[in-house]
């Protein structure tokens, strides 16, 4: 049986792909809140900022990086300059925009929550996956475009 030109199995690749994403997502999130009270977005956020020159990026290559709308964005930095992790600075070439800056709190934080975060990427993904099968999906996600140049989960933290 096919849905709109779609076959069995490729429609139960793809929805299979939704739903472990969707499912990794929520545990992950909730092992950090949990654990550190810091959602996965959150340490996405400092993440890239970790992994950028000088701990910092402008405000919309920051949104690009962890894949939210500017305004999302605007208010999850807000969150995380409230509690001193972040901070937002003019950027000197441009007047009319801002930079976003790890501060040394992030930094503390972001160290904090890796070995959590690692673990859980590997409990809940990677453990599951047969020999040779992490190289097979990297070499997908080459291929289809999805390795961003961005720090691996907690790479060298």
């Amino acid at each position: 049986m096919s849905v709109a030109g779609v076959g069995t199995i490729e429609l139960e690749a793809w929805v299979g792909l939704l739903q472990t994403h969707h499912r990794l997502v929520q545990e992950l999130d909730a092992e950090l809140e949990r654990t550190h009270g810091l959602t996965l977005g959150e340490y996405e956020v400092l993440l890239q900022l970790f992994g950028a020159p000088g701990r910092r990026l402008r405000m919309n290559e920051l949104a690009q990086a962890v894949l939210l709308t500017k305004s999302g964005l605007s208010r999850l930095v807000d969150r995380l300059e409230r509690r001193g992790l972040v901070e937002r600075t003019k950027c000197p070439s441009d007047l009319r925009g801002f930079h976003a800056v790890l501060t040394d709190e992030g930094l503390d934080l972001l160290r904090e929550a890796a070995p959590t975060h690692i673990a859980g990427v590997r409990r809940l993904f990677l453990d599951r996956l047969e020999p040779g099968e992490a190289e097979r999906f990297a070499q997908v996600w080459r291929r289809l475009g999805a390795d961003a140049e961005a720090p691996a989960c907690g790479a060298d933290l």
